[in-house]
């Protein structure tokens, strides 16, 4: 078959595939240049799934009656500009479009026209382009003082074959929703609204440029059980900056549907994310269960590729390992920052699970505050008796060396009740300090020999034992492996692993990182790796599936993490053997021991797979149970 010159128009259409692939895409390169133009304020409708008509009007710069002409054509942006020597640089792109296809190519597939009225002043003028043949410019009315009106209809007509891979009308409303949703979270300067079928279902309004009002914007999108249970992320390192919220441990969902990505102001979708929140929350949460995050990476445009894809959905970074490196340690210092707090949402199940009898169910109100948190905690020191800078839980348990099998843990009955110097913590002389004054109150009672009560000063907390306890010795397993290292086993026959050459590479690339995780390899020819000595806590291992797995997550996500995982999963295995268990009868003084040790324990509101370890109930929310407020 000869080769042959294809059409303008059959040119345009397909090039239209790449960058309109669904309404919620049209409406998202339309919604960026209404950033691009300066806009605080973008309004955008749609009917029938958005198939049926597209409206998106902004308080942008405009455009003037010659700008008109250049906008539908393909490649013409206002967004680069040639060098001083001429050449035109796609590496330091500050905008959120750049190619110059959006337009011509919604216009290409579809009824599109665009009145503006510039802002440096003038009339108002529009264009008509239908399938890709444009139209004059000519004069138009124009509501607002300056901005743009842009509204596409019957998407698709001119391609119909694409018609029948659209999902229902119901499913690219949602596509659109979501999609907007994105961009309002990565630019809370600027106000959104959202009409499906002449129905109002978002309205954002325009916050301060800050974390308030970044994490404002983020709690109307998410939902105010995020902006309660998020933990603000600021780190910086080497002209990389990170910012942004991630939620408590607690505060999980079963999908990562509500994980986001932005970088410089852009929504992306990138594996990086995924693979580094993995990383972070793997000492905290179950594998089936997915932490809540909205992170935003700022750095030099140089730095970072958008220009991977029509689409602008992703992104390459020059220096991947440093972003993500980045990301894994500013979470993991928030979560540890976080001490033993536990999310809102876990009060707020316990509460509506309670039923007054001879009633309905009741109605609480909305102001329920987090408790205990990082924030009460601080107030409970500044506003009260402090532990010393001396405290420390007395007698803590002791372990025996981690190259056994199994872990022997002391009793809990061998802590005894902390000491503590209240000398110089006194806030008054002679003033008496009350034990419901800690974060997590003073230990009242324990019920069916599983859960310690405690009575706090504005409430009470339910704490399950085994749960907690279990938390605190994989702690202090972790930090003792830390300390000493892990104790390595030496095979009596080496194991080859046969791998791809590419793999082995990267493995053997790691063997610094491996070796201190007590897995010790060499290079063994070709595409082979050579196991010495696997760590003593994994028993006998199976060396070749460690190896094998151990490259796929460096393929994957850059980092050793199988290794790492099973390690950890062995702690907690033996941390859950050796905690005091369910059933387990414990004295005043053992409780209020457990009660001191999670304060002072990080993420000792989680146990190791996840699930809450108290619960705490506020006395106002009590009350109402009873119909007492």
């Amino acid at each position: 078959m000869p080769i042959r010159r294809l059409p303008p128009e059959t040119v345009n259409r397909i090039a239209a595939g790449e960058v309109v692939e669904r309404p919620a895409s049209a409406i998202k390169e339309l919604v960026e240049n209404s950033l691009d133009a300066g806009s605080t304020r973008i309004e955008v409708e749609a009917d029938g799934g958005g198939l049926t008509r597209i409206l998106v009007t902004d308080d942008g710069c405009g455009l003037s009656a010659d700008e008109l002409a250049l906008a539908v054509e393909r490649h013409a942006t206002s967004k680069l500009a040639p060098q001083e020597d001429g050449s035109w640089d796609l590496l330091n792109i500050s905008t959120m479009g750049f190619r110059g296809e959006a337009l011509p190519s919604i216009g290409s597939v579809a009824r599109l026209s665009i009145s503006s009225r510039p802002r440096a002043g003038g009339d108002a003028h529009a264009i008509l382009v239908e399938g890709g043949a444009m139209g004059g410019v000519g004069p138009a009315a124009f509501a607002g003082q300056h901005g743009a009106r842009i509204e596409v209809r019957d998407l698709f007509y001119a391609t119909p074959a694409r018609l029948k891979f659209m999902k229902s009308p119901r499913a690219e409303q949602m596509a659109i929703a979501e999609e907007l949703k994105r961009q309002a979270m990565a630019h809370e300067a600027v106000a959104f609204t959202l009409d499906l079928d002449g129905r109002r279902t978002l309205r954002l309004s325009a916050e301060h440029p800050g974390p308030e009002g970044r994490l404002a914007r983020l709690a109307a999108v998410l939902g105010r059980e995020f902006q309660d249970n998020a933990l603000q992320i600021d780190q910086e390192r080497d002209g990389v900056r990170l910012t942004g919220f991630a939620g408590l441990p607690t505060y999980s969902r079963g999908n990562a549907a509500h994980q986001y990505l932005f970088v410089n102001g852009r929504p992306v979708r990138d594996r990086l994310l995924q693979g580094a929140l993995r990383a972070a929350y793997a000492d905290y949460l179950a594998r089936d269960r997915h932490p809540t995050a909205a992170l935003y990476v700022e750095l030099d445009p140089t730095y970072v590729d958008v220009n991977v894809h029509p689409a602008k959905a992703e992104v390459r970074f020059r220096d991947p390992s440093l972003v993500r490196g980045l990301i894994v340690g500013a979470l993991r210092h928030a979560l540890h920052a976080a001490g033993h707090r536990a999310s809102t949402t876990v009060a707020s199940a316990a509460l509506a699970g309670f039923r007054p009898e001879g009633g309905g169910s009741p109605s609480f109100g909305g102001g329920y505050q987090p408790g205990p948190s990082a924030a009460g905690f601080s107030a409970w020191q500044a506003g009260g008796w402090q532990p010393s800078p001396s405290y420390r839980p007395a007698a803590p348990m002791t372990l025996p060396g981690l190259n056994e099998a199994t872990a022997r843990v002391e009793s809990i009955q061998d802590w005894g009740a902390p000491a503590f110097d209240q000398g110089a913590s006194q806030p008054t002389a002679g003033a008496v300090f009350d034990p419901v004054d800690f974060p997590l109150g003073a230990a009242r009672a324990q019920v069916h020999e599983t859960y310690v009560v405690a009575q706090t000063r504005d409430g009470i907390v339910i704490v399950d034992q085994h749960a907690a306890h279990e938390r605190l010795v994989y702690e202090r397993m972790k930090r003792e492996m830390d300390e000493g290292g892990v104790v390595r086993q030496t095979l009596l026959l080496p194991e080859v692993v046969e791998l791809d050459p590419a793999e082995a590479e990267r493995v053997l690339a790691k063997a610094d990182e491996l070796s201190a995780l007590g897995l010790v390899i060499e290079p063994f020819g070709p595409g082979a790796v050579l196991v010495r000595e696997t760590p003593a806590l994994l028993g006998e291992a199976d060396a070749a599936g460690l190896v094998r797995d151990i490259a796929d997550d460096l393929s994957e996500n850059g980092q050793a993490l199988a290794l790492k995982e099973r390690l950890e999963e062995v702690c907690s295995t033996m941390a859950c053997h050796g905690s005091v268990r369910a059933g387990r009868r414990l004295n005043a003084a053992e409780m209020n021991a457990l009660l001191r040790e999670m304060e002072a324990t990080p993420h000792s509101g989680q146990c190791n797979h996840g699930r809450p370890t108290y619960v705490e109930l506020k006395l106002a929310d009590i009350e109402r149970l009873f119909g007492r407020r």
